[in-house]
């Protein structure tokens, strides 16, 4: 199905202009073309690098509605991402599942305050919910996390959310837009954009493995390249304001004896305002992450020592065995294309998921923000 060949025999073959050319191809690229191709448009989807390079293969593993936006107020956000998650599960069974985890409870003041909000998490998820949230006892918690530090710990709060495997549902979108009749190409990286008079009218495109470049007209062109975004819309106009403010989150990687049993931790307050996961993934522990901001985007991000260390020493307050950099097998960093708020420019971690449209004087169409559980949403609200 995903035969590049025959694909680009497609693009070659065509006179028509597309309906619409999509820049970029991770969850928003590939989201929307299914949605587009399902609809019955004739839509081309371009990426530079593999299909999920960037961010959409360096998340949590996690589906989930964002516990700490529930914290700040942001209940919409929250109720849509929860009810996308159930979707999500409907659509992608075989990717997406349950997973429980434990909210650690130093204090009786920490298992009210967190055992209402997991409530009140439940009650937005309806009848997609995932699972009922309880408070643990000591106990309890204990037992479902053997590695918990035990030290001057109440209990817990257990609640559910979804994990599943972001490369894999990618790939999954993409085989799914190529059914419905999309024509996908990667290693496909757009050069500039093709303007009549003051408006986008398509791209120029150059095939990586051949040098040979091609120029595709289409109704719409759709800028999907999350960090990348303010690259692609200053194509269109060099003064464009900047949008993205980019920040770059990493996991590390360790042996699966520092997380005993089925169930995840989940630290709802790091010291840089975030929450941190450990979570079990592939019969090895994954924990993280960070927010870092950055002034440059890079397809190929690099993890800072200080971001290492941040993730090692928070794990060691909620593990009985405290992980160091000899334990640490792997390491793997994705970059967050949060929108910008001038209030915010300091502390990304302050920054919101919620996604953002913009259409430029030329009708470039750039969706930006957001993040995997709420692709599909996403997706629809573009190609509407």
């Amino acid at each position: 199905m995903l035969n590049r060949a025959n694909m680009l025999s497609a693009v070659t073959g065509r006179t028509q202009p597309w309906d619409m050319v999509i820049i970029g191809g991770g969850s928003s690229g590939l989201g929307a073309a299914v949605d587009a191709a399902s609809r019955g448009y004739s839509v081309l989807l371009l990426e530079q690098w593999d299909f999920a390079k960037g961010t959409s293969s360096r998340s949590t593993k996690l589906v989930h509605g964002g516990v700490r936006y529930l914290a700040q107020g942001n209940v919409p956000l929250v109720r849509e991402a929860l009810h996308e998650r159930g979707l999500m599960r409907k659509n992608a069974p075989h990717l997406v599942h349950d997973l429980s985890f434990v909210v650690p409870a130093f204090s009786l003041y920490d298992k009210v305050f967190y055992g209402v909000g997991l409530k009140s998490y439940d009650l937005l998820a309806g009848k997609l919910s995932f699972g009922k949230s309880r408070i643990l006892n000591k106990k309890q918690a204990s037992d479902l996390i053997p590695n918990l530090d035990a030290n001057g710990l109440k209990g817990g709060i257990l609640y559910h959310d979804g994990q599943f495997d972001d490369a894999r549902l990618a790939l999954n979108l993409a085989q799914t837009a190529a059914e419905q009749g999309a024509i996908l190409l990667n290693y496909m990286p757009v050069r500039r954009l093709i303007k009549t008079g003051d408006k986008v009218t398509g791209v120029v495109a150059e095939d990586m493995e051949t040098g040979q470049t091609f120029d595709i007209h289409a109704k719409v062109v759709i800028n999907a390249t999350g960090p990348f975004s303010d690259t692609i819309r200053r194509m269109d106009d060099a003064a464009a304001a900047k949008t993205i403010s980019a920040s770059q989150g990493i996991h590390i990687v360790l042996d699966r004896s520092f997380l005993a049993g089925n169930t995840a931790i989940m630290v709802p307050k790091t010291d840089d305002g975030r929450v941190l996961f450990a979570i079990p993934w592939h019969d090895h522990v994954v924990v993280g992450t960070t927010d870092t901001p950055i002034p440059e985007v890079s397809i190929e991000p690099r993890p800072l020592a200080d971001e290492i260390e941040f993730v090692l020493s928070h794990a060691a307050r909620y593990m009985t065995k405290d992980p160091t950099p000899v334990d640490v097998l792997s390491v793997f960093v994705g970059i967050r294309p949060l929108v910008t708020n001038p209030d915010a420019e300091k502390n990304t971690a302050a920054l919101s998921r919620d996604h953002s449209l913009f259409v430029s004087k030329g009708n470039l169409v750039t969706i930006c923000g957001g993040k995997w559980t709420t692709y599909r949403k996403m997706a629809e609200d573009t190609v509407n």
